[in-house]
This record gives C-alpha cells, sequence and structure tokens, in this order.
C-alpha cells in the first residue's frame, strides 16, 4: 500500500524517547534507494551491524522519497528494527512520519485525511506491531489508529485492503484481515480486551471461518496471529499448517516464497515452484515456527538458521526475487527484517 505525504525532521527522537539525535540539514536530505541486484555478492560473514545499516538506509529512503508506507518496506522494517539496537535514529525518523499522519487525520486540510482505509489500518496494525514487539505501552496515537480502524471494517469482518498486484502482500482482503489480527494480538495494554477489538474480533473469526486461507504464506501468517487470538485456528489446523510448512523446506535448509502460494506478476511470468531459497519465505517460515513453538533446536529451525546465515549478501540484505516483476525486487526489504527476526527468536 502506498500513501502519506510529507517528511518529518528528527525531532521526532525525542518525542520517542529514542535517544537519538540527527542534524536538520540531514534529516532534510533526501537519499537514494539502493538498486536490488539478484547478482550481488554474498558477503564473507554474517552481520546484524550490516543488515541493520541496509534497513535503515532503505526505509528511511523510502519514506523520505517516496513519502508513503508499503507492506514491503518500512512497515516490515518498524517491526523488526528495533530488535537489533544501535542508533535508532532512522527508526524514529520513519515511525514519526507515521505518527504525523495519524496526529492530521481528523485535520480539514484534504492533504492531511486517510488517501484510502488502507492507509488506516496498514498504520494502525504495523504501529501496533511495533508498540508490542518492543515491550512498550501501547502508544496514544497508535491507540487512536486503532480505533479509527474498526470504524471502515466491513460486516464479512474485513476491509478494502489495497489491490495493486504486488503479491503475496498488496494484493487481496485476506491478507489485510491476517496482518491485523496478528497486530491486534500483539498490542500491548490489554488492546484486545477493549469493546472495540472484542466485535472486530468477532468480525475475524467470522471472516477466517468463512473464507479458507488462499495460500500456505496466509495460512503460515494465521498461525502467526492464532498463537495470541483464540477461535482462529483450531488445533489440529494448528499441526497441519507446520507439518506442511516443514515438509516445503528444501534441502539447503531455506524455503522459496513462490513454494507458499500461486501467483501471477504483472510479467505473467508461471510461479516456479522450483525457485532457490529467499530470504522473506526463509526468514517468515523460521519466524513463524518459532512462534508456534518449535523450539530452537529443532532441525528445522537449526537449517534455516543456518541458510540464513550463509546467504546475506554484500550489503547486508537477503536477497528475495519479486513475484510482480523483475524490474524491482522490493520484497528483499522484507525478507531482510523477517531474516533478522527469525534469527533473533532463534538465539
Amino acid at each position: 500500500m502506498k500513501f502519506g505525504k510529507r517528511l518529518i525532521l528528527m525531532s521526532v527522537v525525542v518525542l520517542l524517547g529514542l535517544g537519538a539525535t540527527a542534524s536538520a540539514q540531514e534529516a532534510k536530505q533526501d537519499i537514494k534507494l539502493q538498486v536490488i541486484s539478484p547478482d550481488e555478492p554474498m558477503a564473507k560473514a554474517m552481520s546484524l551491524a550490516k543488515a541493520a545499516e541496509f534497513l535503515d538506509h532503505q526505509s528511511r529512503a523510502w519514506t523520505q522519497v517516496k513519502k508513503c508506507g508499503t507492506c514491503h518496506t518500512n512497515f516490515p522494517y518498524l517491526i523488526s528494527r528495533g530488535q537489533l539496537g544501535g542508533d535508532l535514529t532512522a527508526l524514529a525518523e520513519v515511525r514519526g512520519f507515521f505518527e504525523k499522519r495519524i496526529a492530521g487525520w481528523e485535520n480539514d486540510k484534504k492533504e492531511d485525511l486517510p488517501k484510502r482505509d488502507t492507509e488506516v489500518i496498514a498504520t494502525a496494525a504495523t504501529l501496533a506491531l511495533q508498540d508490542g514487539l518492543s515491550g512498550g505501552k501501547l502508544h496514544p496515537l497508535t491507540r487512536k489508529a486503532l480505533d479509527r480502524m474498526w470504524t471502515v471494517q466491513q460486516a464479512n469482518g474485513a476491509w478494502d485492503w489495497l489491490k495493486c498486484g504486488w503479491p503475496p502482500l498488496e494484493h487481496d482482503d485476506y491478507y489485510g484481515v491476517v496482518y491485523v489480527a496478528v497486530a491486534v494480538g500483539h498490542a500491548p495494554d490489554s488492546y484486545a480486551e477493549t469493546e472495540q477489538a472484542k466485535k472486530g474480533l468477532d468480525g475475524f473469526r467470522k471472516f477466517f471461518k468463512n473464507n479458507p486461507a488462499p495460500s500456505l504464506h496466509h495460512k503460515a501468517m494465521l498461525l502467526w496471529a492464532s498463537q495470541k487470538v483464540k477461535g482462529l485456528m483450531s488445533e489440529t489446523l494448528k499441526k497441519s499448517t507446520i507439518q506442511e510448512l516443514r515438509t516445503l523446506q528444501k534441502a539447503d535448509g531455506g524455503w522459496s516464497l513462490p513454494m507458499l502460494g500461486d501467483w501471477v506478476g504483472s510479467d505473467e511470468r508461471p510461479n516456479d515452484r522450483t525457485a532457490p531459497s529467499d530470504g522473506y519465505a526463509t526468514g517468515l517460515v523460521v519466524y513463524i515456527l518459532r512462534q508456534a513453538g518449535v523450539p530452537p533446536n529443532d532441525s528445522a529451525i537449526q537449517k534455516g538458521v543456518a541458510w540464513l546465515k550463509g546467504n546475506q549478501r554484500e550489503s547486508g540484505m537477503w536477497f528475495t526475487q519479486s513475484i510482480n516483476t523483475d524490474r524491482y525486487h522490493f520484497l528483499s526489504h522484507a525478507g531482510t527484517a523477517y531474516a533478522v527476526m527469525a534469527l533473533k527468536a532463534c538465539e
């Protein structure tokens, strides 16, 4: 999804209490996105510090230059970057961009209003998930966005999610519902127990009952959500989903995104289930298996971690082939985010 307008200066660092500083000149200076190439050499040694540098640069550049939020870049960045520690200046800037958007939604100015329902949904869910995974409290602006999110939930329990042909994230309504389910389940301060959330969660249960997951990717996301929200998956379905994911692990220890669904991108090339392992699928599957209770010494987890440690690129990223087009490989941003989350979950 893409939306938003204005760049926030680094003064938001003080507001977020992250303790990082930067000059106004640096904050105003646009930076360019690094081009993602499948031919980039492998790193000589895995480095989480390099991963942090890559994530900081790409997400800060996207926010400054594109001035929008996307499921493949600055949203996964927000939920992953804090786990790496270090200088969190860029994280504060990106978070501040979205907080500024939330604060302006009730203004009379047209440019400050949400561009579409997806902006409200994705922003609320991402900030709630970040608040929860960071171990902090629910930020007042996050709560404001979540409360607004329920006002645009449809009778079938879903939302009108942005469908712009970028699978598996910006592709169908199911992903929007399951992503919000993950976020609400993780939201701190018992937000899921509020009246608005309870009603919304009932809508989730209705939607998932009437709409089976269209792909293993989305079923894996539902497995993640079901660890925090009751009534989304039976124990039998949880176990079978874990087994499905285990069965698809490649001999090299990784997973590939085309194995998790059947998608056709704008290039209209067939979905290649024999494609090599990639950062997004491997990171996501390892992380979700860990959330589902698979121990770090499990052989599938250990093989997945070994793949991640051996397949980082020199820039710090983990490459992921785009499902949509060979012109861009923005899923490498999300792939890097989930790769570091998986590695941290297995420490």
